[in-house]
């Protein structure tokens, strides 16, 4: 019996003539995210970021967003809207599932007032430019620098959705992958 070792998991199966297909293609999927929970935000300014990182915000607290320049150049800025902020990483496997309902969000709704913030939590600004690219998205992106982050810190997990009301008061506060109809509910809240 080979066993397969990941940090934190442990598959083992027979190597046979014969592997069994479920067990070999689990193995490859535990590899797969493996690898990427490893390459994504392991430097130790992220960690120690992570460490100190606060709960997710309550419903109804207020929260004031800085200024922040976009991807694009242009600062932003939170203003009397209601206000979508979304914590991602390029190598943050359930961010990749989120990001294109959170794109099909940002097409449908921002002709309604919703306003987005997609905040990068990459190592550079150009990881996150780069992705944002191949994949063809167009909401609003900046890049969370560490530096940034001491006056904004990201709530523990990722990805993070949080949606504020025009009053800046959180409606909605959510750690972790959103399905597609859940993001679509997202709507319905401002």
């Amino acid at each position: 019996m080979r066993h397969l070792i990941y940090p934190r998991l442990t598959t083992a199966f027979s190597v046979g003539p014969k592997p069994n297909r479920r067990q070999f293609s689990a193995a490859l999927t535990l590899g797969a995210l493996g690898l990427a929970a490893q390459s994504w935000a392991q430097t130790p300014s992220e960690a120690a970021l992570e460490a100190k990182a606060p709960d997710m915000p309550r419903q109804g607290s207020v929260l004031t967003v800085p200024r922040i320049t976009l991807l694009e150049g242009q600062t932003f800025q939170h203003e009397r809207q209601p206000l979508l902020l979304y914590w991602w990483s390029s190598t943050c496997p359930f961010c990749a599932l989120q990001s294109p309902s959170m794109q099909a969000l940002w097409d449908s709704q921002k002709s309604r007032g919703l306003r987005m913030l997609a905040l990068s939590i990459d190592k550079k600004p150009e990881d996150a430019r780069a992705y944002l690219k191949k994949r063809g998205y167009t909401f609003p992106s900046a890049w969370a620098s560490p530096e940034w982050r001491q006056q904004f810190p990201k709530p523990k997990g990722l990805p993070i959705t949080v949606l504020m009301d025009s009053q800046h008061k959180v409606l909605l506060a959510e750690k972790g992958q959103m399905f597609a109809e859940d993001v679509e509910a997202i709507a319905r809240l401002f």
